[in-house]
């Protein structure tokens, strides 16, 4: 019973559409959509979407799915189009679920990113985060399509608190989390001139976008962050380039673990940015 008010859609032709969408609890008539989802985020990297969709419906007392709300009832006859998930959200609590083929392929896709892309001390501190087994982490997967709109983040983000928090109480799987891992879709623009270097704080800065904008604001509070490219997986992906006004883009993968306790200013603060 999550309320996600309607949004304005843009659809090819130009009109504007209302679609309205609402949240349910996941079931197992979501595997298909939900391992959509999760191929769109991890691309052709070795992570075994099936057994990761599995263990999020198994876990079902958290999550929630996005669906498009019933329209009238005469339109029941394809009844496949009524079922397509257009975005979840979820945790996998890494450290429980220790062992799975799914949560050791996430450990170490983002293991070998870190060396590739970051300082030794920041591999180290990755790895002990990951490997604490006192302070687990869990991977907050948010995926929607492209064409839904950010403010349903909030009520999704704000339905899984409570039931991450009601898990805890009750001692059920996935419940207490003291880090949140976020793998986040992002962009920067492909051509980097590095002609001049401007003041070294615009340079470093390096315009990150989210496509879930909502994300930034778990980037402003991340522990650990670093970013890695997935061009040469995602060229075909999503039809053609990445780009925005004609600038090419190159499509990133942002990784970011977040404490636990700074979610609840995390929330404050999207409900200021996406409250309409």
């Amino acid at each position: 019973g999550l309320d996600c008010s309607e949004s304005g859609i843009q659809t090819s032709s130009c009109k504007e559409v209302n679609i309205e969408f609402e949240a349910h609890s996941i079931s197992d008539n979501d595997f298909n959509g939900i391992k959509k989802l999760l191929q769109q985020l991890f691309l052709k990297a070795p992570v075994n979407t099936a057994e990761l969709t599995d263990i999020l419906i198994q876990q079902n007392h958290i999550g929630s799915i996005i669906k498009q709300a019933e329209v009238q009832e005469d339109s029941s006859d394809d009844d496949e189009d009524d079922d397509e998930v257009f975005g979840f959200i979820s945790c996998l609590n890494l450290m429980e679920r220790k062992g799975t083929q799914c949560a050791e392929q996430i450990k170490e896709l983002i293991l070998s990113r870190c060396e590739k892309s970051c300082e030794q001390h920041v591999v180290e501190q990755l790895n002990k985060l990951l490997n604490d087994s006192t302070k687990p982490v869990g991977l907050l997967l948010s995926e929607r399509f492209i064409n839904v709109p950010p403010q349903i983040a909030l009520p999704m983000h704000q339905q899984l608190q409570k039931e991450l928090t009601e898990a805890q109480r009750t001692n059920k799987p996935c419940g207490k989390c003291h880090y949140y891992l976020l793998i986040s879709k992002t962009f920067t623009e492909a051509t980097k001139s590095n002609s001049k270097r401007r003041e070294g704080r615009n340079q470093q800065k390096e315009e990150l976008m989210f496509a879930n904008a909502e994300e930034e604001f778990f980037y402003e509070k991340a522990l650990l962050k670093f970013s890695y490219s997935v061009q040469e997986e995602s060229d075909t992906c999503l039809g053609g380039k990445w780009s925005f006004d004609d600038v090419p883009m190159k499509p990133l993968r942002t990784v970011m673990i977040v404490p636990a306790d700074g979610i609840n200013v995390i929330m404050d603060k999207l409900k200021d940015y996406l409250s309409v």
